[in-house]
């Protein structure tokens, strides 16, 4: 369906958890290993289905840490099934990714984006407050063994922490068939006023100058590059520097239940109410979307949860 920007939106994020077992620190959490609203799997399939019921097409499930739930393998299977869906993905930061990657891929997962801001050791534990980089790549090697071919690795340099680790990653890229993307640092942390810890695409761009862009979906948040011998590609999604909001074709399933149409307002609309009455919620999920906001300004940003609730 399309809001009333014309903008066709097809593409569900769905938030299975506010939990998470790494404790990262951009995401803006003050107890991520608090168990809150969290919905049972049957009634996350069900909002799912009258969300295909109105042109969704793919979904993506994250958290917090989507893999905390021990359910999750039942979760992605039954969004599967769903008449209408067409990709079942999943993003995590892949330290339980080893357990379940064969569930995953038997449940339908085609899709994995893994969040690595650092290959060392040192630095990862740092971000995350976990010494726990080794199963990370453990998950990475299980899920590409298990069929998983589309992974994808999300990096988040905050300057003066892991901005000297963009090289490293970059030559993942050039290494394996694995698609490396930066992120800009969104103003969702505990790290203050952060404007001066943002490493821009701009200021990467400069950094590798071999990088060559290549065509890529017009309505993907990512712009895509890569360079001779490369395997994989490197990514960057720009939300602070270069905004995207004129191609956004996604909104985002809480927790809780509530429907958040742009990651970058705290506005959400509880869809529980309506969860009995089908004919009802298809017309609240209608409703909401053809309202979704033009585009985001972080200056009024959403700070009120960090990304564990809104999650990636």
């Amino acid at each position: 369906m399309k809001d009333k920007f014309g903008r066709e939106i097809d593409y569900l994020r769905v938030s299975v958890t506010q939990r998470c077992n790494l404790n990262c620190v951009y995401c803006g959490k003050s107890d991520c290993s608090k168990k809150e609203s969290e919905l049972p799997a049957e009634t996350i399939v069900r909002l799912v289905e009258a969300f295909a019921e109105c042109g969704i097409k793919k979904v993506r499930l994250t958290g917090g840490e989507p893999l905390v739930r021990s359910d999750i393998c039942e979760i992605a299977a039954g969004i599967r099934k769903i008449p209408g869906i067409e990709t079942v993905a999943l993003t995590t930061n892949a330290v339980l990714l080893k357990d379940y990657a064969r569930g995953l891929a038997e449940a339908g997962v085609e899709s994995v984006n893994i969040s690595l801001d650092s290959t060392d050791g040192s630095t990862y534990r740092k971000l995350t407050g976990a010494d726990v980089l080794e199963k990370v790549i453990e998950g990475i090697e299980s899920a590409e063994k298990e069929g998983i071919t589309k992974i994808k690795i999300n990096a988040v340099l905050v300057r003066g922490i892991n901005d000297a680790e963009a090289e490293g990653l970059v030559e993942i890229a050039r290494n394996d068939p694995i698609d490396v993307r930066f992120i800009e640092l969104m103003p969702f942390s505990d790290l203050g006023e952060n404007a001066d810890k943002i490493v821009t695409t701009d200021e990467l761009l400069e950094r590798f100058p071999f990088l060559r862009p290549i065509k890529t979906d017009e309505r993907s948040t990512a712009k895509y590059y890569t360079s001779e011998g490369f395997s994989g590609r490197v990514g960057f999604i720009s939300p602070v520097s270069h905004r995207f909001c004129g191609d956004c074709n996604r909104v985002r399933l809480l927790s809780d239940g509530s429907l958040k149409p742009c990651l970058a307002f705290d506005k959400a609309f509880d869809l529980l109410p309506f969860i009995d009455d089908r004919e009802a919620l298809i017309d609240q999920i209608r409703k909401i979307i053809f309202e979704k906001p033009v585009g985001h300004d972080f200056g009024e940003a959403s700070k009120s949860h960090g990304l564990n609730r809104t999650g990636g």
